[in-house]
């Protein structure tokens, strides 16, 4: 099944990946990127992973906005090619999957993680590997899609039939327990136009 999941996502965003800022996709992710990059403090001679990168478009506003280390992690070759096309060597972008991390212990200051942690099979092994490779102290800004408690479980049953990779939408009470079991607390949450969520974790 976590194999199956991924690859449908990769081969997905591999076939998207060149048009995907004019795709419905694309323009739904667009209403978090305002909440997520004013989230996101001075990272001066910080590092900072986008993971689940995509085609780079945060990285892109945060690095004309401020000179850092900046990282990009996605499961698609074609997002990640994407993505050097707009950045150069503005940002180290790898090819990678988000419940194995190639990165240190403790490495990065800030990580943001957009529009990606629903299609993770094993989102406990991934926030796990986020709390490994971040900083004590160190911020999490966490975005993605949901939708009001009483349909959410519906709507997640449904999933199963994903042409996408999409495995769970998430409450806010699972993010924090889920989160808090590893290393995080969350700061706050804010629901963006009820069709998605912004939140602040912080590393313990």
């Amino acid at each position: 099944m976590e194999d199956t999941s991924k690859k449908i996502t990769t081969d997905y965003f591999n076939k998207t990946a060149e048009d995907y800022d004019t795709s419905h996709d694309g323009k739904f992710v667009q209403c978090m990127y305002r909440e997520i990059l004013a989230r996101v403090p001075d990272t001066r001679g910080q590092r900072l992973l986008d993971l689940g990168c995509g085609n780079g478009n945060i990285l892109k506003t945060l690095n004309e906005r401020i000179h850092a280390e900046y990282y990009g992690l996605d499961i698609s070759e074609k997002m990640i090619e994407e993505a050097g096309k707009k950045l150069g060597k503005a940002a180290r972008l790898q090819v990678g999957d988000a419940e194995q991390l190639p990165y240190k212990d403790n490495f990065f200051d800030v990580m943001v993680c957009n529009a990606s942690f629903h299609h993770y099979p094993n989102p406990e092994k991934a926030a796990a590997e986020m709390g490994r490779i971040i900083k004590p102290g160190g911020l999490l800004i966490l975005g993605d899609p949901t939708m009001p408690s009483i349909m959410i479980e519906v709507f997640n049953w449904a999933l199963k039939w994903s042409s996408s990779g999409d495995v769970k939408l998430w409450k806010k009470r699972e993010i924090r327990e889920l989160f808090g079991r590893c290393g995080f607390v969350m700061e706050d949450w804010k629901r963006i136009k009820y069709r998605c969520f912004v939140s602040s974790l912080r590393k313990r």
